[in-house]
């Protein structure tokens, strides 16, 4: 019966210990849960087993019921056999797991003292480094993200929970790397500052020049075709401008964030001004683009209703050659009755060229979502 016990402690303490890394490092496994019922058995075994162990544990009480000790004993054995099957069963179950908790648990004192490590060296190199660089912004900020990283790591060793050291560590670990590696960019940050101000610059210049392009396309829009062709595009010359001055204003303010030694400022502005001269450039864009499609229309107008006219052909073809004219030919035929509307919008002097692109390019849309709509049925099939 001694014997029994010893080997069902002997697993328990190895199951046990494992359940409880892998319930601190990897709580939503919840083997903490499935391991209760196991547990619970081994207590009622050891229970049986002191119980037997003190009523028989002297010659005297053998001698004077033999029979009786002996059904005892044979009990208790049978109970801690059982329970040692149940903690095999259930380990051999989630050995993987249970093995790898194991595993990752032993390591948890080294991750810490790791990381610390690690966060030293991050700061003897921040001390050793041109005082110019230690007020950079991304240096500033990843020099106290790295001090509130140990300070958590403190306060989860403190707290002895596994899972949360090995977390704060990990983070340590990533402040550590982020500092060193804003300390090892730092020096050629002045230098790229520079050239994406000229470059910024020079884009400055051109952009300005495209945005001089712009009134006159308007006016001709104006002057070419229906109002309504234009109608959303009134406000683009001085939203345009208007970026353009933005951008103007952050490369200044750029160029004195350089002259005071502030680079990583000026790259922020950069690319902020980098924003402002795209959108200035897509409302010059909008109005160009729109008078060159309108004029194409204008001039073959028939032109972009053959070309919607062939798209919906084909998607009728693939809807005939895949058997799926029952779900999809009555919605493909109406995109005909709505390109025949579109079509017939072209009247009067200067007909809306703008709401007969609009429309068709609608149909078409619709027809590409009806194709590849078929085309996954299709391949279900």
């Amino acid at each position: 019966m001694v014997s029994a016990f010893l080997d069902m402690d002997k697993r328990q303490t190895i199951a046990s210990a494992a359940v409880k890394a892998s319930t601190e490092l990897f709580p939503e496994r919840g083997l903490g849960e499935a391991w209760k019922p196991v547990r619970d058995k081994c207590y009622v075994a050891v229970s049986n087993y002191l119980s037997t162990s003190e009523q028989y544990g002297n010659d005297q009480a053998l001698h004077r019921d033999a029979r009786t000790a002996t059904a005892a004993f044979e009990k208790s054995v049978a109970e801690l056999v059982s329970a040692a099957q149940s903690i095999d069963a259930f380990y051999n179950g989630n050995r993987s797991h249970l093995e790898q908790a194991t595993a990752t648990m032993s390591t948890i004192p080294v991750l810490g003292q790791q990381a610390r490590t690690a966060a030293e060296a991050a700061r003897r190199a921040l001390s050793d480094t041109d005082r110019r660089y230690c007020e950079y912004p991304s240096v500033v900020a990843s020099s106290e993200h790295l001090d509130a990283s140990v300070a958590a790591l403190a306060r989860a060793e403190h707290g002895e929970r596994a899972d949360e050291i090995r977390v704060e560590a990990e983070r340590v670990n990533a402040a550590a790397a982020a500092l060193t590696e804003a300390l090892a960019q730092a020096p050629s940050t002045q230098r790229h500052a520079q050239t994406t101000v000229s470059a910024v610059s020079t884009r400055l210049a051109a952009v300005r020049t495209r945005v001089d392009r712009l009134d006159p396309a308007y006016s001709a829009l104006l002057r070419e075709f229906n109002a309504a062709s234009s109608a959303d595009l009134v406000n683009n010359s001085s939203r345009s401008r208007e970026h353009i001055d933005n951008a103007a204003a952050d490369l200044n303010e750029a160029m004195q964030a350089l002259d005071v030694g502030n680079p990583e400022h000026a790259l922020a502005l950069m690319a902020d001004a980098r924003l402002h001269l795209a959108e200035a450039e897509a409302c010059v864009d909008a109005v160009t683009d729109r008078l060159t499609t309108l004029r194409a229309v204008r001039a073959d107008p028939t032109e972009k209703e053959r070309q919607v006219r062939f798209r919906l052909k084909d998607a009728q073809m693939f809807a005939v050659n895949h058997g799926l004219v029952a779900e999809w030919g009555s919605v493909l035929d109406a995109q005909l009755a709505r390109i025949e509307r579109a079509a017939a919008s072209l009247t009067g002097t200067h007909p809306d060229y703008w709401s007969y692109v609009m429309q068709l390019d609608s149909v078409s849309a619709f027809i590409a979502e009806v194709v590849e709509k078929m085309r996954t049925q299709a391949g279900r099939r």
